[in-house]
């Protein structure tokens, strides 16, 4: 098992990433909508700072789908050791 020193902090490197990119997250009509439809489901799902420049980064091309997604699982699993 690799030391935990040694793991990429994926937090860090995709805030690097967006920085470089010049990119931020914004908002869309279609999130808003998606944000109300799952609260009223019951679901209310909520991205953080981090999964949002995901988002953003994706969106403006910089990211694919699946490197989005990869990124993602990882900040997630690095956020819950």
């Amino acid at each position: 098992m690799p030391d935990s020193h040694h793991q990429t902090d994926i937090k860090a490197t995709i805030r690097a990433l967006a920085e470089r990119h010049r990119i931020t997250y914004r908002p869309t009509d279609t999130d808003e909508l998606a944000h109300h439809i799952t609260r009223l489901a019951g679901d209310d799902v909520v991205f953080d700072e981090t999964e949002q420049l995901l988002i953003a980064l994706q969106r403006a091309g910089h990211l694919s789908r699946t490197e989005a997604v990869l990124l993602q699982a990882d900040y997630l699993r690095q956020a819950k050791a």
